[in-house]
C-alpha cells in the first residue's frame, strides 16, 4: 500500500466534506501497519436503470480506495429503493415496487463495472439483512433516533415549516440506510453531499450498535452539460455511461470552458499537480480549450468504450462539424422516423425557419444544406430512419441538429 499521507492526500482531491481527517489518517495508518484493508462503502437506489457521470464521481472516489488495496462494498439499495429517498423533496417521493426495483438493478453491476475492479468488489444488496427484520428490530432501529433530530434535516425541515406533508415511512430512510454502515462493518461511507445528513445518522447508529463509526465523505454534486442544475436524465443535462461513442463526444463538446474544468476535477484521474499545469497552459493560451474538450471527451471514451471507439468518434466529430465549418454547439430537434418529411416542413419544425413559406424562399435562393449537401428542391421529402442523425443549415449562421428517435 501506498503510505497513508500521501494516501490521504490524494483521497482528498475533490472531497467537499471529511468526518474527520484526523480518524481517517488514523485509520489509514492503522491498515498499513496491520496490512489490512478498509472496508468503504458507497451506496445506490436503483430508482433508475442507467448511471450516468454524475454518478460517477462518487465511484471514481470508491475506485481510488480499491487502487489503494482497500476492500470497496458496493451496496445497491434494492430496500431503501422501495422507501424512497425523501433528500431534497418537498413532497413525499413515490416508492418503487420490487419489481420496479429489481429490473433496475439488473444493469447497476455491469455498468459500475466499467469503473470498478469486479474481482475486487463486494456487491451487496441491504435486502439481505432487511428483509430478515423482525417488528421488533424495526422499532429497536427506530428507537434509536429522535423526531427532533429527524427534523433538523433541512428538507424535512422546510415542509415542516410549510406544513407539508412528511409521512413517517420517510424517516425510516436514514435509519434504514444507516443501518447499512452497521451490517457491513463500514469504516468509510462515501456519498453526494446531499446525503451527509444520511451518512451522519451511520456513524450514529453504529456508536448505538456498540461498533467503531465510520468516516464520513462527500463529494460535490456534478452540474449537467446547462451548467446549473445537477447532472439528471430528469433535466436531459446528461452524459450517461452507456451513452454511445458519437454521443458521449457530442455532449461533451458543448460543455462550457468553465464547467471543463470541473469536469477534468471530479471526473478524471489527473493529480493535483497535472491540473494545476492544465490551468495554466488554458490562461497562457499554450492549451486552446477546445483542445482540452477533446481530450476531455476522449478519456470518456476510452474509459466506457475503448480507445478505438474514442479515436474513431473524434474522427466523424471532424468530418461532420469541423471541416464543413459547422459548430460544435447548436440547437437539436428530435423527430420520429417517417418515411416522407417534407424538406420546408422540417426546416421549420427544427426552427430553421420562421414557416414554410419562407424555407421554399431559402431552398429557391440556394441557402439550405441537408448532410453538407445543397437543397434545390423546395418539394422534396426526406426518408428518415431511426437513429439517423445530421446537421441541416440555412444561411450561413442557422444550424440544426436533426436526430431521429
Amino acid at each position: 500500500m501506498t503510505n497513508p499521507q500521501e494516501q490521504l492526500r490524494q483521497l482528498k482531491k475533490g472531497v467537499e466534506d471529511l468526518i474527520s481527517e484526523k480518524e481517517l489518517l488514523s485509520r489509514l495508518e492503522k491498515s498499513h501497519k496491520e496490512n489490512k484493508p478498509l472496508r468503504v462503502k458507497l451506496g445506490f437506489d436503483p430508482s433508475r436503470p442507467d448511471i450516468h457521470l454524475g454518478h460517477t464521481v462518487v465511484l471514481n472516489k470508491l475506485k481510488q480506495f480499491q487502487d489503494f488495496g482497500h476492500q470497496v462494498v458496493f451496496l445497491i439499495g434494492d430496500f431503501t429503493a422501495q422507501i424512497g429517498d425523501p433528500t431534497g423533496k418537498n413532497e413525499t417521493r413515490p416508492a418503487l415496487t420490487r419489481a420496479e426495483v429489481s429490473e433496475n438493478a439488473k444493469t447497476y453491476a455491469q455498468q459500475v463495472f466499467k469503473i470498478l475492479d469486479e474481482s475486487k468488489t463486494e456487491i451487496r444488496y441491504n435486502s439481505e439483512w432487511m428483509d430478515k427484520m423482525t417488528p421488533q428490530d424495526i422499532v429497536h432501529l427506530t428507537s434509536q433516533y429522535t423526531v427532533a433530530r429527524m427534523l433538523e434535516r433541512d428538507d424535512f425541515k422546510k415542509r415542516y415549516a410549510a406544513q407539508q406533508s412528511i409521512c413517517v415511512h420517510e424517516f425510516l430512510y436514514p435509519l434504514v440506510q444507516g443501518y447499512d454502515s452497521v451490517a457491513l462493518d463500514a469504516d468509510v461511507e462515501l456519498g453526494g453531499t446531499d446525503q451527509r445528513f444520511n451518512l451522519l445518522v451511520g456513524r450514529d447508529l453504529q456508536k448505538s450498535y456498540g461498533k467503531k463509526q465510520q468516516c464520513v465523505m462527500t463529494l460535490p454534486l456534478l452540474e449537467g452539460l446547462d451548467g446549473v442544475k445537477k447532472m439528471s436524465k430528469s433535466y436531459d443535462n446528461y452524459i450517461g455511461v452507456d451513452d454511445t461513442p458519437r454521443e458521449m463526444f457530442g455532449k461533451t463538446m458543448k460543455v462550457s470552458d468553465e464547467l471543463m474544468i470541473r469536469y477534468y476535477e471530479l471526473l478524471t484521474d489527473k493529480s493535483v499537480e497535472d491540473l494545476q499545469k492544465m490551468k495554466s497552459d488554458l490562461a497562457s493560451g499554450v492549451l486552446h480549450p477546445r483542445q482540452a474538450k477533446v481530450r476531455l471527451a476522449q478519456f470518456f471514451i476510452t474509459r466506457f468504450h475503448g480507445e478505438k471507439q474514442a479515436k474513431e468518434a473524434e474522427e466523424e466529430f471532424n468530418r461532420i462539424f469541423v471541416d464543413k465549418g459547422v459548430p460544435d454547439d447548436m440547437p437539436e430537434f428530435e423527430c420520429p422516423p417517417v418515411d416522407e418529411y417534407w424538406v420546408c416542413k422540417l426546416l421549420t419544425d427544427a426552427g430553421l425557419t420562421a414557416s414554410n413559406s419562407e424555407a421554399r424562399r431559402m431552398v429557391q435562393s440556394n441557402a439550405v444544406e441537408i448532410r453538407g449537401e445543397k437543397v434545390k428542391d423546395p418539394m422534396i421529402k426526406l426518408k428518415l430512419k431511426l437513429g439517423d442523425e445530421f446537421v441541416a443549415k440555412v444561411g450561413k449562421k442557422k444550424f440544426a441538429k436533426i436526430k431521429v428517435k
